[in-house]
Formats: C-alpha cells, sequence, structure tokens
C-alpha cells in the first residue's frame, strides 16, 4: 500500500524523465499502451461514479495525463527524426492500420478527430466546467442556510453538519479547479497538430539529409509515422475529454492525490476488468505488440478480479455482523443498560408534530420551505425581542390526523391546527363584494373565521378582496404567534448565560461588576421573564443590567425590579405600542387606584394583592366595558396607570384578558402624545 501511495509521484518524475531521456522503442510502445490504458480507464471510471467528488482526482489527474501524452510525443519525434521515422511497431502499426497506404486519408482523420475533440467536446466541456463553477459558488449560500437549518430543527448533528459543510467546500474547489483544468486539453489539442506538421516536414528534411531513400518513400515514411503518433496521442486525449464531459455535469478531496488514487481506483474492481478486456481486444488487430498487450491486459482483470473477490467477502461479513448487530440490539436487549433509559427522559423545547398529509411542506426534497421559514423566524425573532429560540424538532405522527399539526413546549402540546396542502387560507374582507365558497374554519394563530379554498379559486378570491394566505405560511403564523406567547418559558439559565457570555465579548466589564456580585443569574432570568411574558425586548440588555445594578443592591423581588428595568426601557415600550407618535389608552380611576394600592399585602416571598370578591368583580365589569368600547379602533388594548400601581393591576386583569397590555405613566416617552379612550371607573 505504501508503495501504490507514492506510485503517482514516481510516475510524474518519470514523465518529466522521459521528456529528456530517450527511450527505446519497447519501452516507447509499452507506454504507449499504458496512456491508452488509463485513459479507457478513466473513461469508465467517470460513467460508473455517482456523484463528482466520487472522483475528485480527476483535475490532477487531467494535468498528469496531459503531460504523459505530451513527453510521449515528444519521445516519439526524437525517435521519428533521429531513426528514420521508426519510432516503435504501436506507432507504426497504428499508422498503417488507418492510413491503408493512402496519407491524404490518414491526414483527414487525424484532422477530423482533431476537431472532434478541440471543437465540440473540448468546447463544451469547458463551457459545462465554467457554469457549474460559477453555478455552484452562487448556491453556496442557500446549501449554508439549508445545513443550519437542518442543525436547528435537530434533524442532524454537528458532526453530520460539520460533514454537510465541508462536502459543500469542496465541490466548490471541485469545479474551480474543473474550470481550469479543461483548458489543459484545449492546449494540448493544438500543440498536438503543430507536433505532427513538425514531425512531417522536419522528417522529410532529415529524410533527404540521411538520404533514406526517393522523395516519394520519405514522405509516406515520416506522414505514415507522424500520423500514427498523432492519432495515439489523440484517442486518449478524446477519451479524457469525454469523461471531463462527463465528471462536470454530474469538490476538491481531503487526502493527498496518491491515497485517493490508490482508494478511488481500487474501489472499482468492474472498472479494471473491462478496462483489461478493452485492452486484450487490440490482439486482434495484427501488428500490434502482444507481449505487452497480454502483460497489461492480465494484470488488470488479474487485479480486478482479485479486488471484486475481496468486496463480495467483505460485504458478506458486513451483512454478517449487521445481522448480529440488530440481533444484540432488540428493544428489549437495548434498554437493559439503563443508561439508554434515561435517554428517554430528555425534552426537547420546542417540537412539532404533523400528520402525513403536510410532509411534503416539512421536507426539503419534496420542495417545502418550512425549514428555511423557520431560520428566517428565529434570526427576526432574535433582533425584534432579543433571544434565540431553541432549535425547533420537526417529527411525524401517526397518531394526528392527516392534516393536523401539534405545538409542544418541553414535551408537551400547547397549540394544533389543521391545514389543507392543496388550499390557500382566505380571510374576509370586512365588506365581502362577493362570496367565495370553500370549507369554513377558524385561523389558528388569532383565531380569526376564515375558508379553505381551492387552487382553482384562487383568482375569484383576490378579486373579491380576500387575503390569501399558504399552508406553510398558516402553520409558521401560529408557531411565532406560540412562541410570542410562551417566550417566558424557553428563557432558561443556560440562554441567560449564552446572552450574558456574547454581551461579554463587548463589555466585559458591566458584567463582571454586577453578576454574580449584585444580582445573580437566576434573578436575572426571573426579570427577564417577567419583560418577556409582557411582550417587551429584551435586546437592550446593557441598559437592563445597568438598571439592575443601581436597584439590586437594595431591592430584591423580581417584580419589583422588573417594574424598574421597564422604566428605563420607555423608550423602547413606546416604540413597540405608539403609532405615529400616539398612544390611545384607557385610563384607570384614582379611586381604583387606592383601592388596589390599600389591598397590597406583603409576604415572606413578596407582594401579593388581597382585594375582595365583590370589587374584584366591580372592577373587571368596568374594564370589560371599557375594553369593548375601543376594540375596533385600536390594534392593542393598552391601559395607562400610575406607576406603583401597574403590576398589581396587570396580575389582576390577566386572569380575565391576559392580552390586555398594562403601562404606567413612567413607561412612556415624554414626547408621544396620550389619547384616552376611555376610563375604568367604579
Amino acid at each position: 500500500m505504501k508503495i501504490l501511495n507514492n506510485a503517482v509521484s514516481i510516475f510524474v518524475v518519470l514523465i518529466i524523465f522521459l521528456i529528456i531521456i530517450p527511450l527505446p522503442t519497447f519501452l516507447l510502445d509499452l507506454c504507449f499502451i499504458l496512456n491508452l490504458t488509463m485513459s479507457f480507464v478513466i473513461l469508465l471510471t467517470s460513467m460508473q461514479i455517482k456523484e463528482s467528488l466520487e472522483f475528485s482526482i480527476f483535475p490532477s489527474l487531467l494535468l498528469i495525463t496531459t503531460i504523459f501524452r505530451l513527453a510521449l510525443n515528444i519521445s516519439s519525434t526524437r525517435l521519428i527524426l533521429l531513426e528514420n521515422g521508426y519510432a516503435g511497431q504501436v506507432i507504426k502499426t497504428f499508422g498503417e492500420f488507418v492510413m491503408r497506404g493512402n496519407l491524404v486519408v490518414g491526414l483527414i482523420i487525424f484532422m477530423i478527430i482533431v476537431v472532434v475533440q478541440f471543437v465540440v467536446i473540448t468546447k463544451g466541456a469547458e463551457r459545462v466546467a465554467e457554469v457549474s463553477a460559477r453555478f455552484t459558488l452562487d448556491a453556496m449560500p442557500g446549501k449554508q442556510m439549508a445545513i443550519d437549518a437542518d442543525l436547528n430543527s435537530g434533524l442532524i448533528d454537528e458532526q453530520q453538519a460539520r460533514q454537510r459543510r465541508l462536502k459543500i467546500q469542496r465541490e466548490a474547489d471541485f469545479f474551480g479547479s474543473m474550470d481550469g483544468a479543461s483548458k489543459f486539453v484545449k492546449g494540448e489539442a493544438i500543440v498536438s497538430i503543430l507536433i505532427v506538421f513538425i514531425n512531417v516536414i522536419g522528417g522529410i528534411l532529415m529524410g533527404f539529409i540521411n538520404h533514406v531513400g526517393a522523395f516519394k518513400e520519405i514522405v509516406t515514411i515520416y506522414t505514415t509515422a507522424s500520423v500514427g503518433d498523432g492519432l495515439l496521442s489523440q484517442m486518449p486525449a478524446l477519451l479524457i475529454s469525454v469523461s471531463t464531459g462527463m465528471i462536470v455535469t454530474r469538490s476538491a478531496s481531503e487526502s493527498n492525490i496518491n491515497s485517493d488514487v490508490a482508494r478511488q481506483f481500487l474501489s472499482q474492481p468492474k472498472v479494471l476488468i473491462m478496462a483489461g478486456g478493452t485492452i486484450g481486444s487490440l490482439l486482434l488487430i495484427p501488428g500490434f505488440p502482444k507481449l505487452q498487450i497480454f502483460t497489461v491486459a492480465a494484470a488488470l482483470i488479474m487485479l480486478g478480479s482479485v479486488l471484486q473477490k475481496n468486496l463480495v467477502a467483505a460485504a458478506a461479513v458486513q451483512e454478517a455482523m449487521t445481522g448480529v448487530t440488530e440481533e444484540i440490539t432488540s428493544e428489549a436487549s437495548y434498554y437493559k443498560n439503563i443508561e439508554h433509559v434515561y435517554e428517554l427522559l430528555n425534552l426537547e423545547q420546542i417540537e412539532m408534530e404533523f400528520g402525513y398529509s403536510l410532509i411534503p411542506l416539512v421536507d426539503e426534497s419534496s420542495g417545502g420551505s418550512f425549514i428555511d421559514r423557520v431560520v428566517m423566524f428565529r434570526k427576526q425573532f432574535a433582533m425584534e425581542m432579543g433571544m434565540v429560540i431553541p432549535s425547533v424538532r420537526l417529527k411525524d405522527s401517526g397518531q394526528l390526523n392527516p392534516n393536523q399539526y401539534s405545538i409542544r413546549f418541553k414535551g408537551e402540546e400547547v397549540a394544533q391546527g389543521d391545514v389543507l396542502v392543496d388550499h390557500f387560507l382566505a380571510l374576509s374582507p370586512s365588506e365581502i363584494v362577493e362570496s367565495v365558497e370553500g370549507i369554513d374554519t377558524i385561523e389558528p394563530a388569532f383565531g380569526i373565521p376564515a375558508k379553505w379554498i381551492s387552487e382553482d379559486k384562487k383568482i375569484k378570491a383576490e378579486m373579491a378582496g380576500y387575503t390569501l394566505i399558504d399552508p406553510t405560511s398558516v402553520i409558521i403564523t401560529h408557531l411565532s404567534e406560540v412562541i410570542k406567547r410562551h417566550a417566558y418559558e424557553l428563557l432558561n439559565r443556560q440562554e441567560v448565560n449564552h446572552i450574558l457570555e456574547n454581551i461579554k465579548k463587548t463589555n466585559a466589564v458591566l458584567i463582571n461588576d454586577i453578576i454574580p456580585g449584585i444580582i445573580t443569574v437566576s434573578e436575572l432570568q426571573k426579570v427577564l421573564s417577567n419583560l418577556l411574558r409582557e411582550n417587551i425586548p429584551i435586546r437592550d440588555i446593557e441598559t437592563i443590567l445597568e438598571t439592575l445594578g443601581d436597584y439590586g443592591a437594595t431591592v430584591k423581588d423580581a417584580d419589583m425590579l422588573a417594574e424598574y428595568v421597564r422604566q428605563s426601557l420607555k423608550r423602547t415600550i413606546t416604540r413597540r405600542f405608539a403609532e405615529a407618535g400616539q398612544l390611545k389608552v384607557i385610563s384607570l380611576d384614582a379611586r381604583i387606584e387606592n383601592q388596589i394600592m390599600g389591598a397590597v399585602k406583603k409576604s415572606d416571598s413578596g407582594y401579593y394583592l388581597a382585594l375582595e370578591p365583590q370589587l374584584i368583580q366591580d372592577i373587571m365589569t368596568m374594564t370589560t366595558t371599557e375594553i369593548n368600547k375601543v376594540k375596533d379602533l385600536v390594534q392593542n388594548t393598552i391601559v395607562l396607570t400610575s406607576p406603583i400601581v401597574r403590576m398589581y393591576f396587570k396580575k389582576l386583569v390577566d386572569q380575565f384578558y391576559p392580552n390586555v397590555v398594562v403601562l404606567s405613566f413612567n413607561e412612556i416617552d415624554a414626547q408621544i402624545q396620550i389619547q384616552a379612550l376611555g376610563n375604568i371607573s367604579l
């Protein structure tokens, strides 16, 4: 194996010496046969592989074979000019076999082969390689995003993601190399034409100088040798040009070329057997050196047969081992190991299950874009809220209806929905001009009445003013709204540590001063969760930490600390809820505020509200009345209170209206105009 690993290096060195050192005709015949054999092996290998990376050494191999053919041309030219037109039995026989005593026919055949190779195959392969290289580079960002999506959704692990990224890089390197390597064959075709003319003209001159014979005899001798030499160079070049076209229409390797040649050639024993049979068929042509041809053909067939037997034996052993492994790793045996039982206790932070009809929406091989949409939502959520949501694990479920999906947090279902894959969800306009037939349903994210309409009614629905949503967008919207409502549950201490580590890269002093001296990670998590619970972004983590540093030493109640942080984030809160510089709110009567403050009690765990049930009912009745008055006028219902009351009124109203926003005066920017649409009073 060590010899095989260095065979290519030795071969390249011998090629260099081949250009300089004159070869006897016997060795030159052997080299020409080896050249033709290598071309057949490369061609058949390119036909057997399934993807280009299985033959990643091809660009380098293309260069080596081109140099080898040019070295043979130089050696044969030397012999043609010095030995009165005789450069070995192969060239002589090949020239006589092709020309059949007609110089014009021989030259025409040679020129046709050169033109076919140069104009048709080489030019086409060069163009395909150039386009493939450009398209491969253009597609790299999309492929990287697809890998990140699979990794984030749990479909692959980190090791698999690393392997797929490496494969993308290798493909880009391979097609980039092919774009340049295809120029070698193009240049060789031009050089071959020049060498033939040099051999003919130079040979005729040498024939006259050496008095080889009459003019016609001299022309016949040197033209036959030159055409035979040219054809012996162009035939392998033609085969490799075809191989180039096959490779680029289907990137660089991890190992050195010596290891890759040994591994990739010897991994295809059928190719070696077929190549040996092809070369052996040359024995049928009279005049070819039988010893060299038989030696090469027999060696290839024997090597291929031995490798084939080894592969069959290895496959049988592998199959036997697989059967033994399957028998050993039966379910009962597998769970005898208690560590495997503990693996069942792991819960996914976010998990989605799909009925079998919805699988095409998720499966990328079927054209589904769901994973990419989840990745983009994660990016948007991180930029908007300052928190990175965990990976969403996707899987099919036989327990769900075919058109049903389920959203689970930590193993428990939090939401469910139904979609029709071949339909659009149609949301009706405020004024329906023309009704469209469909299946009545409820939009899962916001609970809006809607219809599922078939694709043939799409244009009619759009003209009637309906808003159409595709099934993937329906699921993504539902998932995003569920995550926004439950983001505070997903913010665990590990994620808080990730946020702190990220800030530490730019402001280590702030982290070191506050964590854990003034406030612990656990306390910080509670404050951030309180903010997310009310849909307040935590992206400005530095301001949050600065505020906690100011108040954390004296205030230990997480709810009170969150109130101070909210006041520091007044610009963020104002931007989130104000529209066009105006905030439309419902105010809270001072009498109710006084009653709420009078009912605040203190316990060992913090403060709590102890209102009489009748008073709570009265307050909620008036709150309901005011909310119903403004729900058609505003997108978000906002209740404005004094700072000291806000926290307790929010806890009270959450029991009945969890989507109502409660703000205090200190959380609103002074430049915002406040417009009171109602007042909650007793």
